[in-house]
């Protein structure tokens, strides 16, 4: 692969908050261009192994830190509506577009991302060349009991800045180093998920009972069955609903949330990879 070229930038998002993006590219023109989206609490800057992969297969790949996160302005996870997360992706997207209106378009989201990127295609289908989507939060989590639930909704009212969910980093993946590396990363958001953002999610995946059909596009949901951040039917649940002509589902014996970050990664990646160049 030809030197990677990494380029970092900023635009002004909701309330003024300034939100983090960055591009990386290989000396060569790039046949196609790929908007990467992390998941909850952590950043773009976790990716870095997957985009060097993407670049290789000849894509421009582009990420952003959500609002309240990373690098991005704003207090930690803390959002309004669903929209501040859709909306600078949106941004971003426009931007891509602007600058290389004659590639393809692909969009990855992981997790809260995959349920970001979901959405985002559903909104704005056009030009979107292929969704891929990695352990999507895309269904109620069932270890999250009801009541927790029903606290959640009153406290996104009363107190939506109050923490009322818990990720335990050793779900994650099964490889220690990168659990480590996560656990002591500054730019990760450590504490219990605000219940304004709790709730507004699940918002944003009841909405999809009645939208997941409307998408169209090339799709591929990827998901570890031993996932124990998201509900791993989820992925099925998705791909069952849209109304893609040309979907496929992956799924991983044995895998956590992060597939892209287990063990079997190489496999993983190379799968994400195979489907992504039948469609270049």
């Amino acid at each position: 692969m030809n030197t990677l070229q990494h380029h970092t930038g900023t635009f002004q998002g909701p309330r003024g908050a300034d939100i983090f993006w960055q591009t990386w590219r290989a000396d060569a023109e790039p046949t196609g261009t790929l908007l990467l989206i992390h998941g909850l609490g952590e950043h773009s800057g976790r990716y870095d192994h997957v985009v060097s992969a993407l670049v290789g297969l000849g894509f421009q790949v582009y990420a952003l830190d959500h609002l309240g996160h990373g690098r991005s302005g704003g207090e930690r996870e803390v959002i309004q509506t669903f929209t501040d997360l859709l909306d600078p992706v949106w941004a971003l997207h426009q931007l891509v577009q602007a600058k290389h209106p004659h590639l393809p378009l692909f969009v990855v989201g992981h997790s809260m991302g995959g349920l970001i990127a979901t959405h985002h295609a559903i909104r704005h289908p056009d030009g979107i060349a292929g969704l891929a989507l990695s352990g999507p939060a895309v269904l109620l989590n069932p270890r999250i009991s009801k009541l927790t639930i029903a606290i959640g909704k009153v406290l996104s009212v009363i107190a939506p800045k109050a923490g009322v969910v818990g990720l335990d980093p050793n779900h994650i993946c099964r490889d220690a180093q990168v659990v480590d590396q996560y656990v002591r990363d500054p730019l990760v958001f450590h504490g219990k998920v605000p219940a304004r953002l709790a709730a507004e999610m699940l918002k944003a995946k009841d909405a999809l009972k009645s939208l997941r059909g409307q998408l169209r596009m090339p799709l591929l949901v990827m998901q570890g069955m031993q996932d124990r951040l998201v509900e791993p039917s989820g992925a099925a649940w998705l791909v069952q609903g849209a109304s893609s002509a040309d979907k496929t589902l992956r799924t991983y014996d044995g895998l956590y949330h992060e597939i892209f970050n287990e063990p079997e990664k190489e496999q993983v990646i190379g799968d994400l990879l195979a489907w992504l160049r039948q469609r270049l």
